[in-house]
């Protein structure tokens, strides 16, 4: 799930922030009278998979040494403090932390200990792979439902993550470039943006609030948003997506259980996990010598908004070259160093998306040989009975 883990699995399983931005909405695999699902050739994935690595290859030899040369980097990374690496380290930690806390939230039942591992687990598939955000789908439902939560719990913890990173997403600009208008570090330009932002946070906002309050609202919006994916898919032989509407319906019913107990906790948890990562990159850029005076702590803040934006671009995984080119471009023209912004963009991509990728399969293993967490998944979550579900429409 980008720079941080995807709960992004909206972000990583994550509307895959992940991290990365992990939590996407994904529903659980459907079985029964649907369709199979058609399975992508292996020529297809390599293709895919190299057109990647291309535009990877392009950003990080061509687009980026075009701001400064790597020499300069590093020199400029050496002049680096072991106290400031090890403020650096602890930060990230810190930032980790956060997000495993925001699983909890959303996950009745889920210890620290599994939060930590079903969270690296799978944000390290969603920043490895193209498409990994619904791999690492996949694999959370695997994960959780060997420590015995059922497809119900699974569906909803995904989906309120999902929502709550998004809002989250939609809010940090608008609130980014109202403190700088505020301040006065604003163009009129800039203004423009955080309304135009303002109206699209205020729309989602509000459709969510319909879809809890009512059940036919909830059907609505769903079979409209349905409608519109079908519009947008149809130049690519898809048909029409019809069962989104009785979907919200039955999501509507187990979020209500949830988030009336939980939203604030949510809140907090989720608002934490992204001012931690922000905290991580306002660090490296001070600490490689960009002052208040060149680049202000707001300015960073809208450059990271926007940032987290441009990870969910599902091109390259994790929007793995894309987000440091828009950090970079960001950052130069707030009035930053070009080697000196461009070394600590890098060095806050390796603590909070590479660093991700071993300490993922660190956690894999964990998962497989801790068989003390092993359950059955019981016969019902949140105090809801079991129902039929609707099946979810390939798309």
């Amino acid at each position: 799930m980008g720079d941080a883990p995807k709960g992004d699995v909206c972000e990583h399983a994550r509307m895959a922030e992940a991290p990365t931005d992990k939590h996407q909405v994904i529903e659980p695999p459907a079985d029964g009278d649907q369709e199979p699902k058609k399975k992508h050739s292996p020529v297809r994935r390599i293709v895919s998979a190299l057109i990647s690595l291309v535009i990877v290859g392009a950003i990080f030899l061509y687009a980026i040494p075009r701001f400064a040369d790597y020499s300069a980097v590093w020199a400029t990374v050496t002049t680096l403090t072991p106290i400031e690496f090890t403020s650096l380290l602890l930060a990230t930690v810190f930032n980790l932390f956060t997000y495993w806390l925001a699983n909890m939230a959303a996950l009745p039942g889920l210890r620290l200990g599994q939060a930590a591992v079903v969270t690296q687990t799978t944000t390290s598939v969603a920043n490895t792979i193209p498409a990994g955000g619904a791999v690492a789908v996949g694999l959370t439902y695997s994960i959780l439902s060997s420590w015995g939560f059922d497809a119900q719990a699974i569906t909803l913890y995904i989906g309120v993550t999902g929502v709550w990173n998004i809002l989250m997403k939609l809010a940090l600009p608008v609130v980014s470039l109202a403190l700088l208008a505020i301040t006065g570090q604003a163009a009129p330009a800039l203004v423009v943006a955080a309304l135009i932002g303002l109206v699209v946070l205020i729309v989602a906002v509000s459709l969510f609030a319909l879809a809890l309050w009512k059940k036919e609202f909830a059907r609505r919006i769903g079979d409209g948003i349905g409608r519109f994916v079908s519009w947008f898919l149809r130049p690519f032989h898809k048909g029409p997506i019809t069962t989104w509407g009785e979907q919200a319906v039955a999501f509507r019913k187990r979020t209500i259980v949830l988030v009336e107990k939980r939203w604030l906790w949510i809140t907090l948890t989720t608002v934490m996990s992204q001012l931690a990562l922000w905290f991580v990159l306002l660090l490296c850029l001070r600490h490689v010598g960009i002052s208040e005076q060149e680049v202000s702590t707001l300015q960073t803040l809208a450059v990271f908004a926007f940032g987290r934006l441009l990870a969910a671009v599902p091109i390259t995984p994790g929007g793995v070259g894309f987000v440091e080119l828009g950090y970079i471009g960001g950052l130069t023209a707030a009035g930053g160093n070009e080697a000196q912004v461009v070394a600590a963009v890098l060095m806050f991509r390796v603590l909070t998306y590479g660093i991700q990728i071993p300490l993922g399969g660190f956690t894999y293993v964990i998962w497989r040989m801790k068989k003390s967490w092993r359950r059955e998944p019981p016969k019902a979550r949140l105090g809801i009975d079991p129902e039929p579900e609707p099946q979810p429409q390939r798309v």
